[in-house]
């Protein structure tokens, strides 16, 4: 092996930083008596091609988390990094660059959210390419092949969200996040709104997304759904990380009572012998 072949093996076996990274991140809101920690040292990775699975209640901090990731809420320590890069800290001009690059997307549990109500399909899908400079003829054909990956017909395109069903309209917000071929998705309660038929639906989806390699970082307070799409959870409660590991090994072996309460509280996870009494006797546990 030559000189440059050997630099070039060294290089190339160096491992790539993870896509997103937090690290030690605090956020304190309000002023005065009214000011709170809503998070405390949260740490957590997402590696590229990886599903992370984010678990807590609501009030736990996982809005805010997803918000800070995306810079809309700034942190009072720690920081985030994106392929490498602190964006909390990030100027106003370099910011705005950053999202027009699309480098993280966002899908809201509500998708008219995401949708602007008085835009067709194919404007949503197509209006975050145009601000990048794709030309128009591309950006639609982008915006087909999307739709097609979230399993829609092109016949959409013309219509406006409202005229969507609850399932077609997180598809599509979803559509609209993969479109500028982000690092990263973070998707936050992305099935709670939906019936069951939808729910499975969206979750085949993020399967498939899944399996083609795109990082995710699935917020939710439902373990099941998580469960069989995650390759890691992170368990936060009270602004902390309580709990973090393998999908598998966080359901079958969960460390911290407060995962054992949420298993016992997920129909298709818990065991028939858990009833009222355990899960009574965890709770008590967490606020002694």
């Amino acid at each position: 092996m030559t000189t440059s072949e050997t630099a070039y093996h060294r290089l190339s076996s160096v491992p790539s930083p993870p896509v997103l990274s937090v690290e030690d991140v605090r956020v304190t809101l309000g002023r005065g008596l009214h000011r709170a920690r809503i998070l405390d040292g949260v740490s957590l990775t997402v590696e590229r091609g990886e599903t992370v699975g984010l678990i807590g209640e609501t009030g736990s901090g996982k809005t805010t988390l997803a918000r800070t990731i995306l810079g809309l809420t700034p942190v009072s320590g720690g920081r985030v990094l994106v392929d490498g890069e602190d964006v909390t800290r990030l100027g106003r001009r370099k910011r705005r660059a950053l999202r027009r690059r699309g480098v993280v997307q966002y899908v809201f549990q509500d998708p008219l959210k995401s949708l602007d109500p008085d835009l067709t399909i194919g404007e949503s899908l197509t209006e975050p390419l145009l601000l990048q400079g794709v030309p128009g003829d591309e950006a639609r054909e982008r915006a087909l092949r999307f739709l097609g990956r979230v399993h829609l017909d092109e016949q959409l395109l013309d219509r406006l969200p409202g005229r969507l069903s609850g399932g077609q309209r997180q598809r599509v917000a979803v559509a609209r996040a993969l479109v500028t071929e982000p690092d990263v998705v973070i998707l936050d309660e992305p099935v709670s709104a939906l019936d069951a038929a939808n729910r499975v639906q969206v979750l085949s989806i993020l399967q498939e997304l899944k399996a083609a390699g795109i990082a995710l970082l699935f917020v939710s307070h439902d373990l099941g759904s998580v469960a069989g799409v995650a390759d890691r959870i992170a368990v936060l409660h009270r602004g902390e990380v309580v709990e973090v590991g393998t999908t598998r090994d966080v359901v079958t072996n969960p460390s911290h009572p407060y995962t054992q309460l949420l298993l016992r509280s997920a129909p298709t996870l818990r065991s028939a012998s858990a009833d009222r009494a355990e899960r009574a006797a965890l709770r008590a546990r967490l606020t002694a």
